[in-house]
């Protein structure tokens, strides 16, 4: 069965992590031989992850998920069916990525400064203002020879690799914590406690022509399931659901 993931963050924290997965994935995607075409993608989203940076104290909460992961590892290396290869890897990537980003200022600090960025990062901010004839210098850098361009970008997502390779090992144990279980609504609702629950995983097979709408917190959540209407834009289905659901 070919399905759709839909997740669903149900504190702040994770739901900032899952907002940098998705822009770091957008940057990443961008190189040097499409970037003319991309540059808005790179950009916005740089601006976006720096943004987001400022407003919140993403690398100190960062640093505490990955001390409690560094103690759960430990932990599971006591266990004899554990793959002793495969964790001992996890845990000198987990203790050097809490080395790194304790010490000192961040990394991506240095690019509040960085020229080109700071030059462009205004009209990025205006709704259709990054066109290339509001910006000449963004032109003259998009035309630089190639081995420049790229050089750039690395640079630019070198300063930010720490903080995506912590995000993407949390993320990645986050996920594994929980199996899916199917579930079967009868009216295309569906709703448990969300105590001790940081992350909803829902997988609806993509022959079925609904999406689930999720609402609630580490108390409570609620999912329900919404139908295209070419009137309203989408309304509640009241027939009946299966899909498959990861508590993490």
């Amino acid at each position: 069965m070919t399905s759709v993931l839909y997740e669903h963050p149900l504190n702040e924290r994770i739901r900032n992590y899952l907002k940098l997965e998705q822009l770091f994935a957008q940057a990443d995607s961008c190189s040097p031989d499409n970037i003319a075409n991309n540059y808005h993608v790179f950009f916005n989203a740089i601006f976006a992850i720096l943004g987001t940076l400022e407003r919140n104290d993403i690398r100190g909460e960062l640093i505490k998920d990955l001390e409690r992961l560094e103690q759960h590892l430990v932990l599971w290396s006591q266990s004899p069916e554990i793959n002793s290869s495969a964790l001992e890897e996890n845990l000198k990537q987990t203790v050097s990525l809490i080395c790194t980003l304790r010490s000192g200022a961040p990394p991506w600090a240095s690019l509040r400064n960085d020229k080109l960025l700071s030059s462009i990062k205004q009209r990025f901010a205006i709704q259709g203002g990054s066109s290339t004839f509001d910006l000449p210098q963004l032109q003259f850098w998009l035309n630089q020879p190639e081995q420049n361009v790229q050089e750039s970008l690395e640079y630019w997502l070198s300063k930010l690799a720490k903080l995506e390779q912590g995000i993407s090992l949390i993320l990645k144990f986050l996920r594994q914590k929980s199996d899916f279980d199917t579930i079967a609504t009868e009216k295309g609702f569906y709703q448990d406690n969300g105590e001790g629950l940081l992350l909803l995983r829902i997988k609806v097979d993509s022959n079925l022509q609904c999406y689930p709408t999720v609402s609630g917190n580490r108390f409570r959540y609620s999912i329900r399931f919404m139908l295209p209407c070419e009137k309203e834009g989408r309304k509640y289905t009241s027939d009946p659901v299966k899909f498959e659901l990861a508590r993490c």
